[in-house]
């Protein structure tokens, strides 16, 4: 009885487990990674809870805490999690309304929110539901991702102008379009907020090791230091000296119902975002991750996250490939990542006294430039017409309605347009092409030759209701139109049916309905490589006396074979 019980532990800690497994010889490329890492989850942790409208001291929480539980219970070998662009304004829709305009509450209600994502994935991951991102097709996910590019970039815009802007988005850029037409604009932050720009991208385009935010954060702290500029900028401040602590006071359970449509929607997308990542990075080892595990370790990351004060995290793709760059071995990069952060946050917190706003929202836009794929969205349009549409709701939807709007309504057009094929699915009637075995499409290969006798149909969907009659109306058409080409009246249409992977009661009731008009013709209706739990369907639904088992071939050549001398 022991072995079950061992197997639960190891599925439920698998970063603990893998520690038995961890060599000496790691932990030195480990500390190296980690240190880099470092450089990096300070600035981005602070400027993503900038841009989810929270204190930057919440992004340090919301980088600490997900390291070491992840390292606990995290089924990959590297993936860092943490703070994220594509996340942060969804954080502030969902918040910035209930908080009226109370910072304290905006941390309780982001916790909170963190909590009931941890509870929504946990959940999902008990019920097995880790194939659920597949509602998030490419084009959904090129359109979401972007608008938020877009949504992000827009909404730091006030603190890289140095212009004071509360509200949503486009109270925002209201605020800063009178600024700029007004003179309001802050010229030295402005300035520091395009140098930081600057030092972030040069070392990208140069190739270099050195992190350009780390290059930023520094440069812009001590221009700030040395010119005296903080008289000038907004700058972050001291951040608070001590440990993630819980910070959910005065909310209750109302406020939990608000939330849980947009926890829902962030879990959602949080879990497309890592599980593709956590996959990604499996995939480059020759290994696979299981969905669900990273689904509850993601859960309880983000639940454990919400009750020391941070707020909803995922995988990060920006500082996750900067660890395996690095060198990081295991997880236990991201634990020294994280001490490091800790040892930042008791001992030297008044180092961001000189970091200006404007260089945290150059962290946030440079981020936001970097998550958007304009070539992912040309190459889609030249592929594909509907898809295209889905991804311009999902674009024009993230932008206007809403983030978590505009996505359910990407789903629900995604959804339409698959209907939409089913319902009118490709059919096509099949012949004999010389030298070429099998049988083809004639509008494909119009040189191909009829069977004499036979009328062989192809319909590539399953039957439903909707589609039914469309299939009824294709064989009676393809019926009467066939050509006499031999003088011999067709006595046999056989279908196709590899493409029919299910049928339900309408259709069933269709289908029956054209083998009775068929018969009256004197043709038989047969069907070739019909999915065998199909068969079992129709069999099963009553129509066994009509389907007999010579009405079935497990080929078309094979039903050609037995038909065409009859």
């Amino acid at each position: 009885m022991s072995s079950p019980t061992r197997t639960s532990v190891k599925d439920r800690l698998s970063g603990v487990w893998a520690l038995k497994g961890y060599k000496l010889e790691w932990l030195r490329h480990d500390a190296v990674a980690g240190a880099a890492l470092f450089a990096l989850l300070v600035p981005a942790g602070m400027a993503y809870a900038q841009a989810a409208g929270l204190p930057p001291v919440t992004g340090l929480y919301a980088t600490v805490v997900p390291l070491l539980v992840y390292a606990m219970v995290g089924p990959s070998r590297i993936l860092v999690l943490g703070p994220d662009s594509s996340l942060a304004p969804m954080i502030a829709a969902a918040i910035v309304p209930l908080a009226a305009g109370s910072s304290e509450r905006s941390v309780a209600l982001a916790g909170l929110l963190a909590v009931l994502i941890g509870v929504i994935m946990i959940a999902g991951s008990a019920l097995k539901l880790g194939a659920i991102t597949g509602l998030l097709s490419k084009p959904i996910r090129l359109g979401y991702l972007n608008g938020i590019a877009l949504l992000v970039a827009l909404s730091q815009l006030p603190a890289f102008l140095g212009i004071e802007a509360d509200g949503d988005i486009w109270q925002k850029l209201a605020k800063v379009t009178t600024g700029l037409l007004g003179g309001g604009v802050n010229i030295t932050a402005l300035l520091l907020g395009v140098g930081s720009l600057a030092l972030i991208w040069i070392p990208r385009l140069l190739k270099w090791k050195v992190p350009g935010v780390l290059l930023a954060v520094v440069g812009s702290c001590v221009a700030t230091a040395v010119l005296g500029l903080n008289d000038d900028v907004k700058v972050t401040g001291v951040l608070p000296q001590g440990l993630p602590m819980p910070a959910l006071g005065g909310i209750g359970w109302a406020d939990a119902v608000m939330l849980l449509p947009a926890a829902a929607g962030i879990a959602l997308m949080a879990f497309a975002d890592t599980g593709v990542l956590s996959q990604t990075l499996a995939a480059k080892e020759g290994k696979k991750v299981s969905g669900n595990r990273e689904m509850a370790a993601l859960g309880a990351a983000n639940a454990a996250t919400g009750l020391l004060g941070g707020f909803p995290i995922s995988g990060s793709t920006s500082r996750t490939p900067v660890a395996v760059d690095a060198g990081a071995k295991s997880q236990m990069t991201g634990v020294v990542g994280s001490v490091l952060v800790l040892a930042f946050m008791l001992l030297a917190p008044g180092v961001t006294e000189y970091l200006p706003s404007a260089t945290l929202a150059a962290v946030v836009i440079a981020a936001a430039i970097a998550l958007a794929d304009p070539a992912g969205v040309r190459r889609l349009m030249r592929l594909s017409r509907s898809e295209s549409v889905v991804m311009l709701a999902a674009f024009l939807g993230v932008l206007t309605v809403g983030v978590l709007q505009g996505i359910v309504v990407a789903i629900a057009l995604a959804l339409l347009d698959f209907v939409r094929r089913a319902w009118d699915p490709y059919r096509t009637e099949l012949g004999s092409e010389e030298g070429l075995p099998g049988y083809h499409d004639l509008e494909r290969h119009p040189e191909g030759k009829r069977i004499p006798g036979l009328l062989l149909l192809r319909f590539d969907a399953p039957l439903f209701f909707g589609n039914g009659q469309v299939l009824a109306s294709f064989v009676r058409d393809q019926l009467d139109e066939a050509p006499d080409e031999s003088a011999e009246p067709i006595t046999h249409i056989i279908l196709a049916a590899e493409p029919i992977t299910g049928i339900d009661t309408t259709a069933l009731d269709d289908l029956v309905t054209l083998d009775e008009w068929l018969a009256r013709k004197g043709v038989d209706l047969v069907f070739a490589e019909l999915k065998g739990p199909v068969k079992d369907k129709l069999i099963r639904l009553g129509t066994a006396a009509r389907f007999t088992p010579d009405h079935f071939y497990p080929t078309v050549g094979a039903a050609v074979r037995a038909l065409k001398d009859r």
